[in-house]
């Protein structure tokens, strides 16, 4: 699934190319992913874009807001005038339109944003602007990295679980935004287990952990995100930081830091996790 630097890669494109907008209708293929609206959103211009975690909020002009959670396969992608030469799609976009485009939102100026989502497990929703922040998912999520997500309240949020630490680094209501590539990362960069209880970091650890996830998804947003499985900009452009992976996916591949074992995949809490044997206690 996308997560901050995936999500805050799309955040930064679609205000380069939204802003300004007018949505003068909106093409639904999919009822099961367009839960919002139709007339908080029809001939409203949009003001803004924000991101909470991994959901993005647009926010309209009327006092509303679309509200688009993409989940593990949706995609984002505009075409207008706003973007004139526009790149070649990654092979991951499966046309546009195309049979996975389930929502096409229709912009002044013949702008065009397109929803595409091939396993369909995204939503999209209107809301009240106001109401963005406190409603629904975005309301329970955690402190956010780069947000309030400071060294003292991550220590204090570590210190009180026995959970397995790399699980706990993707608990939503514990911390926001953080997923399974950059929770592995994040944990090989601090040469800590992800088996590891929480709560049995020390101090120093801690302070290690805290600074390599805030290493990592630096890294994930200046390489404009993991084009692993189905992610892409708003461009329809791959992102880079799948070169660029310390742990995650890496399994069979000697670790790069120690030269001795090679990375291990497991399972934990139902997820692929990536360690090496080796560097990680």
């Amino acid at each position: 699934m996308p997560e901050l630097p995936e999500v805050e890669t799309i955040r930064k494109g679609l205000t380069h190319y939204l802003v300004g907008h007018t949505i003068k209708d909106v093409e639904v293929r999919s009822g099961k992913v367009f839960q919002a609206d139709l007339s908080h959103i029809k001939a409203a211009k949009v003001k803004a874009v924000r991101r909470f975690a991994k959901v993005l909020s647009i926010d309209l002009s009327n006092g509303y807001s679309i509200v688009i959670h993409i989940k593990m396969t949706g995609q984002l992608i505009y075409r207008g005038p706003n973007l004139p030469n526009p790149p070649p799609l990654s092979p991951k976009v499966k046309g546009l339109p195309g049979k996975h485009s389930h929502v096409i939102f229709h912009l002044d100026r013949n702008g065009v944003l397109y929803y595409n989502d091939v396993r369909r497990f995204g939503w999209i929703k209107s809301m009240k602007t106001k109401d963005v922040e406190t409603s629904g998912f975005v309301g329970k999520l955690g402190p956010e990295p780069f947000g309030k997500l400071t060294r003292e309240r991550f220590k204090e949020i570590v210190s009180k679980f026995k959970t397995p630490i790399k699980p706990l680094l993707m608990d939503q209501q514990k911390l926001a935004g953080v997923g399974n590539i950059y929770a592995n990362d994040a944990c090989f960069l601090a040469k800590i287990h992800p088996k590891r209880p929480a709560n049995s970091l020390s101090s120093k650890e801690q302070d290690t952990l805290y600074n390599s996830l805030l290493q990592v998804l630096k890294e994930g947003l200046t390489r404009g995100g993991a084009s692993e499985l189905s992610f892409v900009t708003a461009e329809g452009k791959d992102g880079g930081y799948q070169k660029y992976f310390l742990a995650y996916a890496q399994d069979g591949k000697l670790c790069s830091r120690c030269k001795k074992e090679k990375v291990q995949r497991i399972t934990l809490a139902g997820r692929g996790t990536f360690l090496c044997p080796h560097c990680q206690k």
